[in-house]
């Protein structure tokens, strides 16, 4: 049987009870076999009266035997539920203790708490409605200096002596000043486009989790199984970026805590490690240790601590839930930070549980070593990729509580479908009805006149915060002279699907989304720079060499030319009219300047020509040696011009 003494509560939720008396234990329900060599003692255990018909006054004697007799007198008149915070009622220990029945007595304190439990229930729905006494006032009494009784220390300081074992140097927490929290007025969000972008962004936790009720569920009956078993494990979570991983793990966390809350589970300790957030992965030795004792370390001082705690078996551990987010992040060259967490949820007394979640299924088997991966065992969760119908439900469900109904269902399942269709990301997709929730309010802004442009003949004034100068006579004053200004105009109509999010709308957040700062900057190029890039992307799809000389890319330009004439007609002979300048030969110089544009961007690489300086690094009309070959996908560039009218006309379109 084990005892737990009042101060071993200091380090949970349950506190010290305030009518602990001196030498006072509460026995628990543990029990277990223990070998005779851990014996070092003998003690005696006493109920309250026995104690004090021996120690009257309950101080410790003087007399050095008395007093080791005094130190090994136990007093025991309740039973407790340390990790629960619960007490049985008050016994008398000589009636209840049998050396033959040392099984009853266990199952008496189980039961003990089990009423206990139901007691308490019933006290919390008990009201008391009893008035309180009426308050008396009495006249204060001031308060005595008490003479200290203390011994007097000498003031002379006392000479500095070497230690004789090694100090433990203790951090102290981080000092530094907060800042200002900002709180947004009501008005904030009183526009439903404004609820509508709060409630989209990635950030905001919804009030449940929609499908991901079977992963949760999963999750939630291994960590508690293993927190109420008192045992070490570790599960490995898997799924694509988006997928709902680190949220259901959160929400599993937050539920097991009102279950201890409630005092329907054990107590435990929740520690998250982001992989992303730690400049070296040792750190997460340190944080794991102040989230134990509260004391920051080193790392390798935590590591030595870490390993004397888990090795060592104490009745008394509370349950540790590492979340170890971006495992990948984590992995060192010899693989020990891995190692070491994996290893001791293995370990007899650990009671660590780590749950460990990777964006990769297969990151044990790709990266970690053999005895690393062994020892995630057998427990691995799979979240898969949300499906449109998912999508769909996550973002109706939070836009339920809109007003206005700015947002139509095709649009949220046109957008559903596109995410899905590529990685069933959430956070894409949230991103997106964001973005095209902005869309939708600023054309609505437009149209309504909420924030007009600014007028060339109104006052600039007007827009600037109130200063001490602006009277209200002078405001009125110049409103009076604008309206007399600028006649009335009637307010513009206001057409239907404006201020609504659409499907063109999602278009449009998508387009905005997919394109990279290359493609907008070369959707902005100059007719000559299209061409060079219409003809460097031909000249490589014939040969199949990614490197070209200037002289055939102005050939190829050419019959690009040529071709948009005959296709195009008259659309196309203003390429050529570009080109040829009126004549025969073709205008090297002006495509000069184009290809050193293109790589003054980094979209080309040229091999400059030597010559006189301002003409060194552009190639001229003999200069048809010179290496060009493109720094870019090819790729990009024709998704860059994919919706563009000039490039189609030169062949720079998507393959089909």
């Amino acid at each position: 049987m084990w005892f737990a003494s009042p101060d071993e509560f200091m380090s949970t939720r349950n506190k010290r009870r305030t009518d602990a008396l001196p030498n006072e234990q509460y026995l628990t329900a543990d029990f277990n076999v223990n070998p005779l060599t851990s014996i070092n003692g003998k003690a005696t255990v006493m109920s309250k009266d026995a104690f004090f018909a021996k120690y009257p006054d309950g101080a410790p004697p003087k007399a050095k035997e008395d007093l080791a007799e005094y130190n090994k007198c136990i007093v025991c008149r309740r039973g407790v539920n340390q990790l629960q915070g619960r007490y049985t009622d008050e016994f008398v220990w000589e009636n209840v203790y049998r050396e033959d029945r040392i099984f009853d007595l266990i199952n008496m304190i189980k039961d003990g708490l089990k009423g206990a439990k139901k007691r308490k229930q019933v006290d919390n729905d008990y009201k008391n409605t009893k008035e309180e006494d009426d308050f008396v006032p009495t006249t204060p009494r001031k308060r005595q200096k008490v003479a200290s009784n203390a011994t007097p220390q000498s003031r002379r300081q006392k000479a500095l002596t070497t230690p004789a074992h090694k100090r433990i140097v203790v951090k102290k927490p981080l000092e530094f000043t907060p800042l200002g929290t900002r709180v947004l007025s009501p008005t904030h969000f009183a526009s439903p486009y404004r609820q509508a972008r709060n409630l989209l962004h990635v950030s905001t936790v919804p009030a449940a989790l929609p499908c991901r009720k079977d992963e949760f569920e999963n999750v939630y009956s291994h960590l508690s199984a293993a927190i109420m078993e008192g045992t070490g494990s570790c599960i490995y979570i898997s799924g694509t970026p988006g997928t709902g991983k680190t949220a259901t793990v959160r929400e599993v966390v937050a539920q097991l805590n009102s279950a201890v809350l409630a005092e329907e589970m054990d107590d435990f300790i929740f520690v998250e490690i982001n992989g992303m957030k730690v400049t070296d992965p040792h750190q997460s030795y340190s944080l794991l240790w102040e989230a134990l004792k509260g004391d920051r370390v080193s790392p390798s001082h935590a590591l030595d601590l870490l390993e004397r705690e888990f090795s060592h078996p104490s009745p008394r551990r509370v349950s540790c839930v590492v979340l170890m987010d971006e495992l990948d992040q984590l992995v060192t060259k010899n693989q020990s930070v891995m190692y070491n967490f994996f290893n001791w949820p293995a370990l007899r007394h650990s009671r660590l549980i780590v749950l460990a979640v990777a964006n990769t299924m297969d990151l044990p088997e790709r990266t970690l070593s053999n005895k690393i991966s062994s020892r995630l065992g057998l427990h691995r969760i799979t979240f898969p990729g949300y499906t449109h119908t998912d999508l769909m439900e996550i973002i109706t469900t939070r836009l339920a509580n809109v007003p206005g109904n700015i947002v139509d269902p095709d649009a949220i399942q046109f957008a559903s479908r596109k995410v899905a269709a590529v990685s069933g990301d959430a956070r894409r997709a949230l991103d997106i009805c964001r973005r095209a929730v902005e869309i939708a309010e600023q054309a609505s802004e437009a149209v309504s006149g909420d924030k007009p442009e600014p007028d060339a003949d109104a006052d600039d004034t007007e827009s600037l915060p109130p200063t001490p100068s602006k009277t209200p006579a002078r405001k009125e004053r110049s409103l009076k002279q604008t309206s007399q200004l600028s006649p009335q105009k009637k307010p513009p109509t206001k057409p239907q699907n404006i201020g609504r999010v659409t499907i063109a709308t999602i278009k449009q957040a998508i387009h905005e989304a997919t394109s990279t700062p290359l493609q907008q900057s070369l959707r902005c190029l100059p007719l000559s720079a299209k061409l060079f890039l219409a003809a460097m992307i031909a000249r490589v799809r014939r040969t199949g060499i990614s490197e070209s000389t200037f002289g055939d890319v102005i050939d190829e330009a050419k019959r690009i030319a040529d071709a948009a004439v005959a296709v195009a007609g008259a659309a196309g002979a203003g390429v050529k009219e570009f080109l040829l300048a009126g004549g025969n030969g073709a205008r090297v110089r002006a495509l000069g300047f184009a290809a050193m544009e293109l790589t003054n961007s980094g979209v080309l690489a040229l091999e400059y020509s030597k010559g006189p300086l301002g003409s060194a690094a552009i190639p001229h009309r003999g200069d048809r040696s010179g290496k060009v070959r493109l720094r870019v996908a090819a790729e990009d560039v024709k998704i860059a011009f994919r919706e563009d009218e000039e490039a189609k006309g030169l062949g720079l379109v998507m393959d089909q």
